[in-house]
């Protein structure tokens, strides 16, 4: 990401243009992550990319809507958005693009999951159980 698009990320991460790929978005969190001082994933940033609102956020990490801005280390947050980029991390693998990944992650229903979508999966919880099913997806088109 380019430095002044970073400097503007860091200061409204609504203005934030998602990257196409999943090591770029990675490198961005990371970067945001030391312009706030503190090694964590940034909450905003992280919304601003899924397009979702910090309210959506809080609900789906079983937070309060204050926790996402006050408290962005909180570990049921972090947990969750944890969750997530490894969840987002093997859909981009499968499919080589972080922009699908991420309209997947929010939108796809997932048939084996009684058609929940993967956000859901894993705000309930079940972010190994959706990992070891893409998993085996990539093994299905390797092997």
């Amino acid at each position: 990401m380019a430095t002044e698009a970073l400097l503007v990320a860091a200061h409204d991460p609504a203005d934030y243009k998602t990257p196409a790929s999943f090591e770029q978005f990675v490198e961005d969190l990371r970067a945001a992550a030391r312009s706030e001082g503190e090694p964590i994933i940034s909450p905003r940033l992280f919304a601003s990319a899924l397009s979702m609102d910090l309210q959506t956020l809080a609900n789906l990490s079983h937070v309060h809507r204050i926790t996402v801005s006050r408290a962005p280390g909180a570990e049921k947050l972090q947990t969750f958005l944890r969750d997530a980029i490894r969840v987002l991390s093997a859909a981009a693998d499968i499919n080589g693009s972080l922009p699908d990944a991420l309209f997947w992650f929010r939108n796809e229903p997932i048939d084996v999951f009684g058609y929940e979508n993967a956000e859901k999966l894993v705000s309930n919880g079940r972010a190994e159980d959706l990992l070891r099913y893409l998993r085996s997806l990539q093994a299905g088109f390797l092997g």
